[in-house]
């Protein structure tokens, strides 16, 4: 055989031997930590652990005050997105809430 096959050889057996020192070592430290988790009474939030993210859409943002009123139907409208038909095409100076 070999030198190169020999060290390959060795490099296997060695990491066999560090996998089966390492799974026996983490069972032990495992027990370890919760033991100190259990006696300290620690949650992930005191670890630094962060919280799972959320799925989905993120929660709505609350919405703006009204800018606008109409003095006939009193509908208010914030000044953002698609002017309503009660103001489009007009002074809107004419329809501003008065703080």
């Amino acid at each position: 055989m070999s030198q190169y096959a020999d060290l390959k050889a060795q490099i296997a057996k060695l990491q066999a031997q560090a996998d089966e020192a390492r799974r026996t070592e983490v069972g032990n430290v495992i027990a370890e930590i919760r033991q100190k988790i259990t006696e300290y009474g620690l949650s992930a939030h005191d670890l630094g652990f962060a919280e799972a993210a959320r799925r989905g859409r993120p929660p709505k943002k609350a919405p703006l005050p009204p800018k606008y009123q109409d003095p006939k139907s009193g509908n208010t409208w914030s000044g953002r997105g698609k002017p309503p038909k009660w103001i489009v095409g007009k002074n809107r100076d004419r329809f501003l809430i008065q703080q």
